[in-house]
């Protein structure tokens, strides 16, 4: 039994932000009810390639990113734009504990599916609304979307080549962070949220917004504008208050090196043969490498390209320098200590047969995580979700499919 297994989650959130939460929830023991429109589903159900295959090779339905942040999960399928949608959600808000969307700010009141309106037929219920900028504002009223909000949140702004290389501009991150972060404290807020209720009995709103996370999570770098009033650069791989800190060329390729101290920055030039590098004035301690960086890292480049990157990462290790390699998703499935963790994770699924998914990184030893369901196809579990707590026969049900409704 997961932490989570005596709390319903009813998901009215699409994309990444939402979903990620609600998986969340899921892999802590959450009964999920995913909410999708009919014969369309979820977005990200089309965004693709690659679609997974199944056991004869043949591409499914099943994309890639609907994959990732969609397990545990059951699917109803209801068209919220019809009162007998509105009316399966509002019966299914009644049985919930927690309800989360990601609509414009005020499209679900015009349905009664807004918080106070669901609050008053459920007084205890907590209801989390994700939102590009919040329920307040001069842009509340603007949708939102993640490498938007990187860019607007300061993110872009310190990541990137710094402008003195050719070719330099802002990039924004490989993956949606400002969704996943926000989906990570969308968590957080409704796990606090529940504590309260059981303590109080009172539910609560959250307010969730992508531009406030992606703000808070540049932590430090916030933080140094705030204190010195200087406005933070672009460094590329590079640390602006730490020098060796960045990736190096090797001879067949490139690895990092996160030499935090003077000792440690001895250890790395010794062990390139290199010495004399650690015993040089101008770069003996780490304030004098960040004076004279555009000195030392040329050096240390030609150092670092007589070795392979194996060669490398064995010498260090040995010395006790931090570093590591560089990986392609190859190499990160098929290292060791990504299979001694069990990362990877196969799930029996209707359409693919064998489906490979990422495990969740909580490891709980007394209520661990559990896989207990692939990501579900469109409406899978409509019937079974309006049988069970809906109470619904089959003609009822049949009923509303045959109007559109589910």
């Amino acid at each position: 039994m997961g932490a989570l297994s005596h709390i319903r989650v009813l998901d009215l959130s699409r994309v990444l932000a939402g979903p990620w939460c609600t998986q969340n929830l899921a892999d802590l023991g959450a009964d999920v009810i995913k909410v999708e429109r009919p014969v369309v589903g979820d977005d990200t159900r089309h965004w693709g390639p690659p679609f997974a295959k199944d056991a004869q090779g043949n591409e499914t339905a099943e994309s890639a990113y609907f994959i990732c942040i969609n397990r545990n999960k059951r699917s109803i399928t209801v068209d919220i734009s019809k009162p007998e949608g509105q009316e399966i959600i509002r019966e299914l808000a009644k049985e919930s504990d927690i309800v989360i969307e990601n609509y414009k700010v005020n499209d679900l009141l015009k349905y009664g599916l807004d918080y106070e309106s669901l609050k008053s037929i459920k007084p205890d219920l907590i209801y989390c609304s994700i939102t590009g900028f919040g329920q307040t504002g001069p842009y509340a009223h603007r949708p939102g979307y993640d490498f938007i909000i990187q860019g607007m949140g300061g993110f872009m702004s310190v990541t990137g080549e710094a402008d003195e290389f050719e070719g330099a501009s802002p990039q924004k991150s490989g993956v949606a962070i400002a969704d996943i972060f926000t989906g990570m404290y969308a968590t957080t807020a409704i796990l606090a949220a529940v504590v309260h209720r059981d303590k109080t009995g009172e539910g609560q709103y959250i307010d969730m917004s992508l531009l406030d996370t992606q703000i808070a999570v540049m932590a430090n770098v916030s933080s140094a504008y705030l204190t010195s009033g200087t406005v933070p650069a672009r460094w590329g791989n590079a640390s602006p208050i730490i020098v060796p800190y960045q990736t190096f060329p090797t001879s067949d390729g490139w690895m990092i090196v996160a030499a935090g101290n003077d000792s440690q920055y001895r250890h790395f030039v010794s062990a390139g043969g290199e010495e004399h590098l650690a015993d040089n004035p101008l770069f003996k301690t780490n304030p004098l490498r960040v004076e004279h960086r555009k000195k030392l890292i040329p050096l240390l480049e030609v150092m670092t390209r007589k070795k392979s990157k194996t060669e490398w990462i064995a010498l260090l290790e040995k010395a006790n320098v931090p570093c590591g390699p560089i990986n392609n998703f190859k190499e990160v499935f098929e290292n060791e200590q990504v299979i001694a963790r069990k990362v990877q994770i196969n799930v029996p699924h209707p359409t693919v047969g064998n489906m490979k998914l990422v495990a969740s990184p909580m490891k709980l030893s007394k209520t661990p995580t559990e896989v207990r369901m692939a990501p579900p196809t469109l409406g899978q579990h409509t019937d079974e979700i309006l049988h069970e707590r809906l109470k619904l026969n089959d003609e009822s049900i049949a009923s509303l499919r045959d109007k559109g409704i589910i």
